[in-house]
């Protein structure tokens, strides 16, 4: 049975930083895009960042950009989400999805559909 689990969640004062990982078992890494959702109290799950198969192609929604760097190894399962500048907006649970995808350079998916697997989520919360 797949499993991914999230890991590295937390409080920090806003400014901080936090590093996410999602460790993923019985599955194929390398054949799955991998990519980071979040949700707020009272809205919708939205799409934080994502990496394609090989890690040469990288997703992230204009709120992120320029502070949150997704990552992956192979080798080693994992998939991660180096979290700077936190902002206050940036509170949520944070999950981590996989997608397969036949080709090893396909576009990293932006959309809850495109996501075949879900981990249970971390919670970060960054006070002000």
């Amino acid at each position: 049975q797949v499993q991914l689990v999230e890991s590295g969640g937390g409080l920090v004062q806003a400014g901080g930083s936090l590093s996410l990982s999602c460790a993923a078992s019985e599955l194929t890494f390398s054949n799955y895009v991998m990519g980071w959702f979040r949700e707020a109290p009272g809205k919708e799950r939205e799409f934080v960042a994502a990496i394609s198969r090989s890690g040469v192609s990288r997703n992230y929604a204009d709120a992120v950009k320029g502070r949150f760097t997704i990552a992956r190894d192979n080798t080693k399962n994992t998939a991660t989400l180096q979290m700077n500048s936190l902002k206050p907006e940036d509170t949520a649970v944070y999950y981590c999805a996989a997608d397969r995808v036949w080709y090893l350079s396909a576009v990293p998916g932006t959309r809850i559909s495109d996501y075949d697997y879900w981990g249970q989520g971390t919670q970060v919360t960054v006070s002000s």
